[in-house]
């Protein structure tokens, strides 16, 4: 058993530690915000925080989160009132969504770190997560809506 925080509350894994963390969420703990995307760290669909860090859960293990504090999608805010959230409404981002916990995640880490982020820091952070249907100029545009109003 692998215990961390999840969304804020304590929550125990039984699967093995070389789990991917993932895997745990989705199957285990029933949580499908994150999505699996290519399994290799490579576009993002399945980003979440670690102790405040945007991290790839498909290769990130249960083991390297025991104790820690770990938020998914539904733990950003469980009522949608995140001012990323409400920007990537207004400003229609989604096409077909898949990838778009993953980036609102990596936006998240972003904001935390940068309240008022230039286009090119948003652009250069953002770098790496995919989204198939080519929405990014709309994802730029949410970020810094976000920033604005947060």
């Amino acid at each position: 058993m692998v215990a961390f925080n999840l969304n804020g509350k304590p929550v125990s894994a039984k699967a093995e530690d070389s789990t991917p963390l993932l895997w745990v969420i989705r199957d285990e703990l029933k949580l499908t915000g994150t999505k699996f995307g290519c399994g290799a760290s490579q576009c993002g669909a399945c980003t979440v925080h670690v102790n405040g860090k945007a991290v790839r859960s498909c290769v990130t293990t249960l083991g390297a989160v025991k104790g820690a504090n770990v938020t998914t999608i539904e733990g950003l805010s469980p009522d949608g009132s995140h001012p990323l959230q409400k920007a990537w409404i207004a400003e229609q981002v989604p096409q077909c969504g898949y990838c778009q916990s993953g980036q609102i995640m990596k936006a998240a880490e972003l904001l935390a770190q940068n309240p008022k982020p230039s286009r090119d820091e948003i652009v250069t952070h953002m770098n790496g997560n995919i989204c198939r249907c080519g929405t990014y100029h709309r994802i730029i545009a949410a970020i810094q809506r976000a920033s604005q109003e947060a």
